[in-house]
Formats: structure tokens, sequence, C-alpha cells
């Protein structure tokens, strides 16, 4: 090869790199912006992501943050729909027996337990002094009775010789004073041979009404003070339980069942599952300030003598409807230092609420004040719950009656 041919041969070499270095950049400077192109799209992409998953995040906290609760709704009406309070019962007549005379016990004739009718012989007593007594007004009455008709004779006398002037007008005055003296004497005499033989008739002691005997506190030859100058000194002690009376402290809410000529049950617990019949006959009608209660009295019959006075018994009363409230489980209750309060739903927040509570039934409380059937009340609240707060309810059902 000459060297003409190697210098041709170098100049198209030449030549050739000469166009191939304008083509390479070119290439090379796509691939860059291909790249970089893919670096931001994929940064814009990653970006997008993330305020995509900040957005969820931060809506899924929001609703996170809004407590969920359980509603109930109140329960009307009580479970029992009655109104039970103890009381004791009582004789309808108490009374203590004593003696109108003075002596001493000759005889007995009903001791303790004993069931007698009005007008039955309880004891005698021996009156000496009495008798005696008697007697001797029954000899005065003699007496002032014989002067008497002695001083009507002389008056009659002293008159009939008035008219013929055979006495003085003194003389026949005298005589017609001492006949009204007489009569006086006579009255007086009569008066006190009443009093004698009513004090004599006392010897005998009777049953004053039907009833039982619950005490005997003397025996035969006991000395016998006349009159109740002191407890100890009572012969006997009665009681009528014919029918019995029961005092009931009834709660000034429910005073409206109280009314007279209301029917109400009684039970003892010597007696289960027995009920009696008995009526409201009075009340004091008048509230007691200190524990804000009527004081009623109810009549039972114990015809059959079944119930003994003393005996400790329940009084039930049918509560009216207008007296029947709402009633909730006690999980729904907040104590609070503003008083007793219930959370409920309204508008899709919370509401606190004052309430007032009757009976307590364990597991339920009545609500006298407060609730409606118709309220949403949260189950088991939060005790940081406030009014306001919005909430979200899970599953309202109907609370058990």
């Amino acid at each position: 090869m000459t060297p003409d041919d190697a210098r041709e041969l170098a100049g198209a070499a030449e030549g050739q790199r000469s166009e191939r270095a304008p083509q390479g950049r070119r290439t090379g400077t796509l691939v860059l912006g291909a790249a970089v192109l893919a670096l931001a799209a994929g940064i814009g992409i990653e970006i997008h992501g993330r305020a995509s998953a900040e957005t969820e995040l931060a809506s899924t906290t929001r609703e996170a943050a809004v407590p969920v609760v359980t509603i109930i709704h109140p329960s009307s009406g009580a479970p029992d729909e009655q109104l039970t309070l103890p009381g004791s019962t009582q004789a309808f007549i108490d009374t203590p027996i004593y003696a109108r005379t003075s002596g001493y016990l000759k005889k007995w004739y009903a001791d303790i337990g004993a069931r007698v009718k009005q007008g039955d012989l309880l004891a005698d007593i021996e009156t000496p002094e009495v008798d005696q007594q008697l007697r001797q007004a029954h000899a005065d009455l003699s007496t002032a009775e014989a002067n008497l008709k002695l001083a009507g004779l002389t008056a009659d006398r002293n008159v009939t010789l008035f008219k013929t002037d055979s006495v003085s007008q003194q003389d026949r005055d005298n005589a017609v004073g001492a006949l009204d003296a007489n009569k006086a004497i006579v009255l007086s005499r009569q008066a006190d041979v009443a009093r004698l033989e009513q004090l004599q008739s006392y010897e005998k002691v009777y049953a004053p009404f039907d009833g039982v005997v619950t005490a005997r506190n003397t025996d035969i030859g006991a000395l016998i003070d006349a009159g109740a100058s002191s407890p100890t000194r009572e012969l006997f002690h009665m009681t009528a339980v014919k029918t019995l009376r029961i005092f009931v402290a009834v709660p000034e809410v429910y005073a409206r069942v109280a009314k007279s000529g209301a029917k109400a049950n009684i039970t003892f617990e010597e007696y289960p599952g027995e009920t009696f019949a008995g009526t409201v006959v009075r009340n004091s009608n008048s509230i007691d300030v200190a524990s804000r209660t009527l004081n009623v009295e109810v009549d039972v019959d114990n015809a059959n003598g079944e119930i003994m006075p003393g005996a400790y018994g329940f009084v039930h009363f049918t509560l009216p409807e207008e007296s029947r409230n709402v009633t909730v489980p006690a999980n729904t209750l907040l104590f609070r230092s503003e008083g007793l309060q219930v959370g409920i739903v309204r508008d899709g927040k919370a509401q606190l609420v004052p309430v007032k509570i009757g009976r307590d039934y364990g597991d339920k409380v009545e609500i006298t004040s407060g609730l409606e059937a118709a309220d949403q009340v949260i189950l088991d609240p939060s005790d940081s719950l406030v009014s306001d707060t919005p909430v979200q309810i899970q599953a309202p059902h109907k609370a058990a009656g």
C-alpha cells in the first residue's frame, strides 16, 4: 500500500468517527433524560401515596377518636307495679283493765290467752269496807225518810190549823221549811246509797269488749286499790283482735296510693304464700318533714285470729297508672358532684341529664324524673363523658323489662 492509500484510509476512518460522535452524544442525552423522568415519576408517585396514606390515617384517627356507645331505651313501668312497705300490726283496741273499787281479789276467771266476749266475768273482788258503808247509807236513808214523813205530817197539820188561826204564820212557815229540808236530806241519802251501790257493783270485773286477755297481773287474795294510779295496778290487759291496724310510712311521691278506701294486700313471713286483704281507712293528711313520708293506717280483717298483734308484715299497694315511672339498668348511672346523672344521645352527641331515682331493684333502678321511654340512654358510660361529645351508636336495643 502506498502512502497515499494509507492517508486516504486514515481520512475515511476519521470521517466515520466524526459522523458517529454526534450521534452517540444524542443517544446518551436521551437515555439520561428518560432516567430523570422515571426518577421524577417515581418520586411523584411516592409523594402522592404518602399523602393519601396520611389523609386516610387522619380520617381513621378522627373516626377512632369518636366514642362508640351502646344505647338502651328505658322500660316503662316498674317490674312489679307494686309498692311494698313494712309495718307492724296493732290491736284495734288495746286496753288495761283496772279496779274501780278497793278490796281483795276473791277469784279470777280468765287467764292470758283467753278469748272473752263483752260482758264476760273476769274477776270477783271482796269489798268489806264498801259493804259496811252501804249498810250505813241505807240506815241513814231510812232515818231521813222517817223524818221526812214526820215533817210532812207536821207541815200538813200546821197549814190546816193556820186556816183557822189556830197557829201562827211563823209556825206554819217553820213546818213547811222543815219538810223541804227533810226532802233534801232524803235525796242526799239516796244519792249516797246509789254511789255505794255503784261501787259495790264494781266488785265484779267484766270484759268491756270482745277480745283476748294478754296479761293477768293479780291473783287470789291480792290487795286491790281502786283507780289507775300506776301501770302495775292493772288487773288485766285486753286487746281486740277481730280487726287489726297496720301503720305504714308511705313515701311522699306515692302518697296518692294511700287514699281512704284503697285496697292493699298484706303478707307475713309466718304465712308464706298467703295474702290477707286490707283497706286504707285513714292517713295523717300531713307529710312528716323529717322522713318525707305519710303515716297511713291499713285495717285487716282477723276474724279467725290467725294474725297476732305485733306481727311484722308487708303491705303491698298497687300503683296507679299515673304513678308508674321508667326503669333503667343500674350501669347507666353516673355519680357526679352535680348529683346523679344519665348520659343520653341527642343529634349524634352525648348529653348528661340529672335524674331522680325511686326504688332500687338491684340490677335496675326506677327513675322518677329526668327520663322518658323514648330517650336513648348510654349503657356503661365513661367516667370522663361530658355533654356535647360526638358519639357513634353501636347497636341500640330494647332494655329487658
